[in-house]
């Protein structure tokens, strides 16, 4: 057996997935999802209203160094346990009590998270794919005709995910290329094609505040609500660690591939993001556009329609891509999460396809779940939203449990991949830092509070921890013991293990 195997099979684990993937397409799925090209184009609005440049910028950089620190922290536990059940597999090795309700309790967060993200990476994608149509072709935007190319988008995601992990490996690594050649060309055309730019001073240090809140400190509260611009782009780079049983070296591949997602990502989505701010030109104009998508009108009015067009062209394929790489790891968090006996129809998700190596059946649920989460937008976005926000502070819940319970666990054996010294401040500042955003992005991000204006984060962070409590404390808690080693139920049940 290969290390890699020798290693799954001490978790106790048989090695069902395909072994397929390199150091750089493991690195390549998790830049794919964080996606500075969709993520923080997509947002970028939430940050011109609460916050201004500075909240885009120095903001920016800001959570791109608190988001390190958490991925450092799990990546360190990654190489310990490189399994595709990942953050809730970790929670229960680390536990010293209650392992299996911590287990459950990080499981479904991480996996609500994970279809959250999704729904909220194609409809993304959907929006600016809207507003290319609306560009090249006339077509009027409208919200049945948005839902429709989502539904276009998601299916396509879950047939490519279908035909094999040698596929999802290769458009991971065309990715990768396409976000940073893509993200060069989009500078490269705002800082020689417009007549004129904003003050550098204004990019860094100018604040906006449409929030419509006028109390004393308003302003920084702006600034503060619009680092949800960052923190939500900055999600999805768990990726890594649930596809280490289809990486080679895993227990080096995958930490290496969570924390330098997040660092080049830090690096390039900063020069993307003062490149699209320094080129602004009408400040009001460009974040009331009837395009819907603020970055959009900063292209047109930069560039001209063409070039502008051509812009939001190259974000557009590269949002295509980041919601490839959700679905795949979606798929297989699912798929392990199944394999312990945690979902309804385990039985069901948790089969691999013995041709293409691949969970088939968990991909076509998460497609569904993400289907389903969208569906409200045909009535109402704010329901959408509503069921969306879980998405940062619900895997932000996930990422940094494993952690906590590391720096609690004085027994932990580091894998290869080690901080070393340096393990218990990155450990404690990454805890620190997300118990801020669970309370910074449960506050009103705008004045007057209504139905329409209300943060329903705090609402779907409940409800997924009630509905996971009553679930576990009414039935689960008698019967989910964890994860569970099927190398020990194949034997069982006299199936080959070797």
């Amino acid at each position: 057996m290969s290390t890699d195997e020798e290693r799954l099979a001490q978790l106790g684990y048989k090695q069902e997935l395909h072994r397929r993937l390199s150091g750089f397409s493991n690195f390549a799925v998790s830049f794919s999802i964080i996606s500075i090209l969709a993520g923080a184009i997509t947002s970028y609005g939430i940050a011109m209203k609460a916050g201004g440049p500075v909240s885009i910028t120095l903001g920016w950089i800001f959570v791109g160094g608190m988001v390190t620190f958490v991925a450092l922290a799990m990546a360190e536990v990654c190489s310990a346990y490189p399994t595709a059940g990942a953050l809730y597999w970790w929670a229960a090795a680390l536990a010293k009590r209650n392992k299996a309700a911590w287990a459950w309790f990080i499981g479904w967060f991480n996996f609500l998270g994970e279809v959250a993200v999704t729904a909220a990476i194609d409809f993304g994608a959907a929006i600016t794919t809207a507003a290319f149509f609306s560009l090249t072709l006339g077509m009027e935007v409208t919200a049945l005709k948005t839902f429709l190319i989502f539904l276009v988008i998601i299916l396509v995601h879950g047939l490519l995910n279908t035909f094999g992990v040698n596929l999802v490996r290769v458009l991971s690594d065309v990715s990768a290329w396409w976000h940073l050649i893509g993200v060069a060309v989009i500078v490269g055309v705002l800082a020689v094609v417009p007549d004129q730019h904003k003050p550098i001073s204004e990019v860094f240090f100018e604040v906006h505040n449409a929030t419509g809140f006028t109390f004393a400190g308003a302003s920084v509260y702006a600034v503060l609500v619009g680092l949800l611009m960052a923190q939500y782009t900055y999600t999805g780079y768990d990726a890594s660690a649930h596809v280490a049983e289809e990486t080679h070296d895993a227990a080096n591949a995958a930490p290496r591939g969570i924390v330098m997602s997040v660092v080049v990502s830090v690096l390039a989505g900063f020069v993307l993001l003062v490149a699209i701010t320094w080129s602004i030109q009408d400040y009001e104009g460009s974040l009331g556009t009837p395009l819907g998508l603020p970055p959009a009108q900063i292209f047109i009015d930069a560039a001209g329609h063409d070039l502008g067009a051509f812009l939001l062209f190259i974000c557009m394929i590269a949002q295509w891509f980041c919601g490839m790489a959700s679905v795949t790891a979606n798929s297989r968090m699912s798929y392990a999460f199944a394999r312990d006996d945690a979902l309804p129809g385990s039985r069901i998700w948790k089969k691999v396809n013995s041709r293409t190596g691949t969970p088939t059946n968990s991909i076509w649920l998460c497609v569904t779940l993400s289907t389903l989460l969208v569906l409200p937008s045909l009535w109402n976005v704010v329901a959408y939203y509503a069921a969306t926000s879980i998405a940062v502070i619900g895997l932000y819940i996930a990422y940094v449990g494993p952690v906590l319970l590391r720096r609690l666990n004085p027994d932990f054996q580091p894998g290869p991949w080690s901080l070393g010294k340096w393990s218990a401040p990155v450990g404690w500042i990454a805890i620190v830092w997300v118990g801020v955003i669970c309370v910074l992005f449960v506050l009103p991000p705008g004045s007057p509070i209504t139905a329409e204006t209300f943060n329903y984060t705090i609402v779907a962070v409940a409800v997924v921890l009630g509905a996971a409590a009553i679930w576990w404390f009414a039935s689960a808690r008698r019967w989910f013991t964890g994860p569970k080693q099927n190398l020990l139920e194949k034997a069982a049940h006299g199936e080959p293990v070797d």
